[in-house]
């Protein structure tokens, strides 16, 4: 039987009159944001601030993770070739002064959509320079010469999910790969310093406290900047189910540890937060810590 969800995860419904401007120029445009596909609890709150995460090369996903509520489409598609102007239409008209843009996987394509990537941030710098770009981007099948490809566009952020701990990636995300995943985000460390690195995981999926605080330790061994960590909410009766809803203090004490001990330079954990919520706060981060003095690392011993 479903677990009810606790005070401390219910949020008002949003308000038509106050996402409509952001939701009629999606439609307008026509594209996609992941805080539509995945059912993000705090869309009211992101669209009436007239921000969105952008959800490029979709909306299908050729991977069908369990946890998901993106639709699954293994077919062969080709992109299209306007998705990267319209995209900087809307950052642009918006007006924004941080962008995250996200995919699907494309695990279709020989490049995973890389190509689709550097387009659109070439199109977004056309139209708003001031613009800092994020990119939350899949493990592109471990295909580091894409990584490659995505890194010359040089955007500020590059975030990429663990989503889970080793335990249960087989059940949660089964064509994931705890170490590959680990590996993409050293690379763009070492290979591309300037690069904020960024990591996000779910909670209440039947891992440990001992478990999650073990991932933000290997996460900052591979030199992660900042990382996200949110409670996992079922989007129906065919997907996963919540094993336990987490205290908002154990949020909080996941958040102390990392920033305290581990020394991530920011990270947001709450039962709500997801992998883009107060994205553009980096701008203030890039500020406080300007890339070029390297962050002291967390020995092997810290491990819980």
């Amino acid at each position: 039987m479903p677990q009810l969800k606790p005070d401390w995860l219910r949020v008002k419904a949003p308000q038509r009159e106050r996402i409509g401007a952001v939701a009629d120029l999606l439609v307008d445009l026509k594209l996609n944001t992941v805080c539509q596909e995945a059912s993000c609890p705090n869309i009211g709150e992101c669209f009436a601030g007239g921000t969105a995460t952008f959800l490029i090369m979709g909306p299908g996903c050729t991977r069908a993770c369990p946890y998901c509520d993106i639709d699954f489409d293994r077919s062969v598609r080709a992109l299209d070739p306007t998705e990267p102007e319209r995209l900087g239409e809307a950052v642009a008209r918006l007006g924004l002064q941080h962008v995250v843009i996200t995919s699907v996987n494309r695990d279709d394509l020989a490049d995973g959509g890389a190509s689709q990537f550097v387009a659109c941030i070439a199109a977004v710098r056309l139209r708003s320079p001031g613009t800092t770009i994020e990119l939350l981007i899949p493990d592109l099948c471990g295909n580091w010469e894409a990584l490659a490809a995505v890194m010359a566009g040089g955007p500020e952020v590059l975030n990429h999910n663990i989503e889970t701990v080793p335990r249960l990636y087989r059940q949660v995300r089964p064509q994931g790969v705890y170490s590959r995943s680990l590996e993409l985000l050293a690379r763009v460390h070492e290979q591309w310093p300037a690069t904020y690195t960024k990591s996000g995981l779910m909670v209440g999926l039947g891992e440990t406290d001992a478990e999650v605080l073990a991932v933000l330790a290997d996460l900052r061994q591979h030199h992660v900047d900042i990382v996200t960590i949110g409670q996992y909410l079922s989007p129906g009766p065919k997907h996963l189910a919540v094993q336990r809803f987490v205290e908002p203090t154990t949020f909080a004490a996941f958040r102390q540890r990392g920033e305290g001990e581990l020394g991530f330079l920011q990270v947001v954990s709450s039962p709500l937060t997801r992998s883009s919520y107060h994205a553009g706060e980096v701008r203030r981060l890039m500020r406080e810590h300007p890339r070029g003095a390297a962050q002291p690392l967390v020995p092997a011993q810290s491990q819980p």
